[in-house]
């Protein structure tokens, strides 16, 4: 049977650039708050009711969901009380009012319809507040349906029923079971025009759900009575006047997104021949085009009615659900029978066509979830990229050079001394935009070399300005980030932020212990994107970053293994240092006995020792490059070398990864997240996915960085209230480095 919904996730990732806005008008409903938890993923939901009446419902119905989902649903939602909004009853009213036609006698008669949930998400809607409603599950027609295709309606409507058919159902007639009905019976009045604005409009819902993969080509049937003149659907004769019609709307449908092309449209097809096994040879197109039909577009409400509880009393077990075509993408319908599977389909459904083609940007107003902007800097040795963000979307990232002319002037001293260039820098960016600091909500910069510290979004205050600037604890571009962080937001009265810096460490004491006294293994790792990571993997599963045990394998210049239990990063390797697997730069952890003989053995200096372990070690010293590219290339001519030495990485790589199963006392782990630049080379993730295989879990890629975005979600989580900002306090004790 078909996976539609792991179709539409997979869909709606690949297009989702933020979450559009959902007015959720029954959420005291069981199944409609069920399917709300498994839906954050994808839209933000608006809840007309009162948090406590939500919590009501699902601690008496929802016992059987993890309490965490539900938590992290709720934590995501926006709850109203209707009553309570008088800026917006009276917004509402006023355009009820207005378009109702006579409908109402005076302001007070529109402001009481507009009070009921139902009609207050479809003005929310209507007006801009949200971009979809969601309802009809106990609302009755006259309250909810009738009303949103007067209010959202801009052209024929018409309600398409999609069915993925169980494998039960005789393979053959429909290409994977897969059958979608399209109900011209909405529309009061028949025409030829709105009996082809109804077809092409059912195939364009079709080809928005279902990839080319799945069905290359959308088959559609004008079912048409076979006697003339009938005033209950279209005729044999409406259908003729239709097809001309069908093919202009087609053609200029195919002119503006080509993959409509991939659509046909027949006419004046008996019901029998549409839906029959016996009667589809009759219909059935060339065999070697693949055959069947998958749409039918139905003569009347009546038949389009009996064919959707036809098919779905004779197959429970498919998957079913509306989609409303002619209103925008805007309006989402529920069969007062429908299960929270059919909620979920029926909302991805409508979030994904919404998406389609670039046909949503973002909510047009942000009433309900702000979208505040955050600028993250993060300065590198040669260059600092920049990147502003409006709530979940990029407005732009920049990568900002630095010429060697530039740098010259400070070479060979402290870091912090390059701050006012980077700053200035930034600046000019940002005023190239027409953005001024006090345009911004809150800054947030890379953290830099501090004393160790738990994970977390820190304010940036005197005390990390001191630390950073003194470098106590190292001298690294990334010291600059919290400076100009607070130089930039504090004259304009905005918080500034630092996000997870590399020294994150929320390790026991047991990890710090080695056997020398002298010696104590330090955590020195990619903590901004391997937690941000964890974050990801949280959001994309529906719960938090402190509910999940996960293994990341950050794999860059410098490789990371890092041990996440329920919210504390408790383990990982010095990245910084080279410790754990060799990387395309670093030699990684060596059998300590060789090294030390190869130290003494006065072939090296202790430069070249030390540049050997983290410069010109790993790939660089092992095939000549660190260019893991170059390296997949040789791998996939069949080089013996390279071969082997990939092999080799994946085999470490793996190695350290269930080294951490101990971190975990036991507890299972949910995920091995891999992320990191190197996550792109497919020959290195084909053999860490079988070195890996016997851990039992599940292996999740995120290719890249990320750290732009991972600096501005540390900062929303706090802006938004998610999450308390840390405070930072130097350390009383000067590390020996800096004495």
């Amino acid at each position: 049977m078909y996976e539609i919904e792991k179709s539409f996730d997979a869909q709606l990732t690949a297009v989702q650039k933020d979450r559009p806005v959902a007015m959720v008008t029954e959420p005291l409903e069981p199944r409609i708050l069920e399917a709300v938890c498994h839906l954050t993923r994808f839209i933000k939901p608006v809840l007309l009711a009162t948090e406590a009446e939500v919590r009501a419902v699902a601690a008496k119905h929802l016992s059987h969901l993890d309490p965490a989902r539900i938590d992290y649903a709720l934590s995501q939602s926006v709850f109203v009380d209707v009553l309570r909004r008088k800026d917006l009853l009276e917004e509402f009213a006023a355009e009820a009012l207005q378009r109702g036609a006579g409908l109402f006698k005076s302001l007070d008669d529109a402001r009481d319809a507009v009070t009921e949930p139902g009609r207050f998400g479809l003005y929310a809607t209507h007006m801009g507040h949200a971009d979809l409603v969601v309802g009809g599950a106990t609302h009755s027609p006259k309250d909810y349906f009738r009303p949103m295709l007067k209010l959202l309606g801009s052209r024929p409507v018409c309600e398409v029923g999609v069915f993925v058919l169980p494998d039960s159902h005789p393979e053959g007639l429909y290409p994977h079971n897969i059958v979608v009905f399209g109900d011209v019976g909405v529309n009061a009045v028949m025409t030829p025009e709105v009996l082809a604005e109804v077809a092409v409009g059912t195939c364009e819902v079709a080809r928005d759900l279902f990839p080319e993969d799945v069905l290359p080509e959308i088959r559609a049937a004008i079912v048409s009575y076979s006697h003339k003149g009938s005033d209950e659907g279209p005729s044999p004769e409406m259908v003729r006047q239709a097809m001309p019609l069908v093919e202009k709307l087609l053609a200029d449908k195919v002119a503006r997104y080509p993959r409509y092309g991939t659509v046909t449209i027949a006419g004046e097809v008996k019901i029998s021949t549409a839906i029959s096994q016996r009667s589809a040879g009759f219909y059935k197109p060339s065999e070697e085009k693949g055959g069947g039909t998958n749409v039918i577009i139905c003569p009347n409400l009546e038949t389009g009615n009996l064919l959707f509880h036809l098919f779905a009393s004779h197959f429970p077990d498919a998957k079913k659900f509306a989609v409303l075509y002619g209103l925008g993408f805007r309006g989402v319908d529920l069969a007062m029978d429908c299960s929270p599977e059919d909620v979920r389909l029926a909302v991805k459904a409508a979030a994904l066509r919404l998406q389609r083609d670039g046909r949503w940007d973002r909510t047009p107003r942000d009433t309900f979830f702000r979208r505040l902007r955050v600028l993250a800097v993060n300065p590198g040795s040669t260059s600092t990229k920049i990147a502003v963000y409006e709530g979940e979307s990029e407005v732009f990232t920049e990568e900002v050079k630095h010429e060697h002319a530039e740098l010259a002037p400070y070479a060979g001293r402290k870091i912090s001394e390059q701050f006012g260039m980077r700053k200035d820098a930034v600046l000019a960016a940002l005023g190239r935009r027409g953005l001024k600091p006090s345009d911004l909500d809150a800054v947030a910069g890379r953290g830099g070399l501090l004393r160790p510290i738990p994970h977390g979004t820190y304010r940036v205050s005197e005390a990390v300005l001191q630390d950073l600037k003194a470098g106590l604890y190292g001298d690294h571009a990334s010291n600059l980030g919290g400076l100009i962080a607070h130089e930039l937001a504090a004259p304009a009265g905005r918080p500034s932020f630092i996000v997870d810096p590399v020294v994150v460490d929320d390790s026991p004491e047991r990890v710090k212990i080695t056997g020398l006294k002298s010696i104590r293994r330090k955590i020195i790792s990619h903590a901004l994107n391997q937690i941000a990571s964890v974050h990801r993997f949280a959001r994309e599963t529906e719960t938090f970053y402190e509910k999940v045990n996960a293994i990341v394998c950050h794999l860059g210049g410098g490789i990371s293994v890092g041990a996440h239990r329920r919210g504390r990063y408790i383990d990982a390797n010095n990245a910084l240092d080279g410790e754990g697997p060799f990387s395309p730069e670093r030699c990684g952890s060596l059998p300590v006995g060789q090294f030390a003989e190869m130290c003494f053995s006065g072939r090296y200096t202790y430069a070249e020792v030390k540049k050997l372990i983290k410069g010109a070690g790993g790939l660089v010293d092992l095939l000549g490059t660190s260019d893991l590219r170059e390296v997949e290339r040789r791998v996939l001519a069949g080089e013996s070398d390279a071969v082997r030495v990939l092999d080799g990485m994946a085999y470490q790589i793996a190695r350290h990864a269930c080294a951490l199963l101990p971190a975990f006392e036991g507890e299972k782990i949910d995920r091995v997240i891999i992320t990191g630049g190197m996550a792109r080379c497919a020959s290195l993730m084909d053999r860490l996915r079988v070195y890996l295989a016997g851990l039992g879990v599940g292996i999740t890629v995120y290719p890249g960085e990320n750290e732009m975005v991972a600096l501005v979600q540390g900062a929303l989580r706090v802006l938004y209230g998610r999450e308390a900002a840390r405070e930072y306090a130097a350390d009383a004790q000067v590390p020996a480095a800096a004495k």
